[in-house]
């Protein structure tokens, strides 16, 4: 007997919650890149954070979608195991592609390999993230609407790519997080399209939806732990606080360029207009002492 299978048990708020999880891993994994790119020294840590916060976001909003999955006649359950694998899986492969486009640069060739390694590992987490269920029944699946959560996931994933390499700007991230956010849900929706439930059991059981959502919110607690502290370093980021343009006028000059008084391009003796000699680094010009002039092999000459 096919069950009557339904994603929206609480109503709008479990796909809305799980969109703006979406939209806020990809809103800190764009502003990451955006500061891996500003700050090449330490490049694996922005990246690291950034794809660690997408994964996240998506790994989140899968699991916070799930909470109004039901099945009417069946008890529906989650093995921890393959839970938490598929966490793991979403940080790994957003990884994969975040550190490829990140040091390899986005040439079309590289997104596209990117985003299919990337798309297609997001796809993975989510029918991984199917299998942990345990329910009274058999989950199958349409091939056709299966394939297509796979493409929308290689594109969503190859949109995020580009737009982490790309797109700068905050108010330009912001909207980039709201469209890769639909995206993504999207995704997992088409996904959930596919999944029809056939029962084994012919008594009708009953559970208790309370014990279900405990159990999915703390396993959501982590992630969503790790999402806040990805915001709270993005937020005090110099970047962030002074806004771009002010944070790149603050970043301390090299020596001897602009900032010092011994420099090329100093603000009080430069290499052009020292005070003794023809700017060949016979007084302040070069960062040495002054030296005592010598006497003009001309005597009729002036200083």
């Amino acid at each position: 007997m096919t069950a009557t299978v339904s994603n929206f048990h609480y109503g709008a708020v479990t796909p809305v919650a799980a969109y703006l999880m979406a939209c806020l891993g990809a809103g800190l994994g764009l502003r990451c890149t955006t500061r891996s790119l500003r700050r090449p020294q330490h490049r694996a840590g922005w990246l690291a954070l950034g794809a660690i916060s997408i994964g996240c976001g998506i790994w989140t909003m899968h699991f916070i979608a799930m909470i109004g999955f039901s099945v009417q006649g069946a008890l529906v359950n989650y093995d921890v195991t393959k839970t938490l694998l598929s966490l793991g899986v979403a940080i790994v492969v957003v990884a994969i592609g975040v550190f490829l486009v990140g040091y390899r640069g986005g040439s079309p060739l590289n997104l596209g390999v990117a985003g299919l390694i990337t798309g297609l590992g997001v796809a993975a987490m989510h029918y991984l993230g199917m299998a942990a269920i345990h329910t009274d029944g058999g989950l199958h699946y349409d091939t056709r609407a299966v394939a297509l959560s796979v493409v929308i996931a290689v594109a969503a994933a190859t949109a995020a790519l580009w737009a982490a390499v790309s797109v700068h700007g905050l108010w330009s991230s912001v909207g980039a997080s709201l469209v890769m956010g639909v995206a993504v849900t999207g995704m997992h929706y088409t996904g959930m399209a596919a999944v029809s439930v056939h029962l084994t059991g012919e008594a009708p059981a009953v559970q208790s939806s309370t014990t279900l959502l405990s159990f999915l919110l703390v396993m959501l607690a982590a992630p969503f732990a790790i999402l806040l502290i990805a915001a709270v370093i993005v937020m005090f980021d110099p970047d962030m606080m002074l806004g771009d343009k002010e944070a790149d006028r603050a970043a301390p000059a090299p020596q001897g360029v602009d900032g010092d008084n011994y420099g090329v391009g100093g603000d009080h003796y430069n290499a052009g207009g020292d005070t003794y000699g023809t700017g060949h680094g016979t007084g302040w010009g070069n960062g040495y002492p002054p030296t005592q002039p010598t006497q003009p092999s001309n005597p009729s000459s002036t200083w």
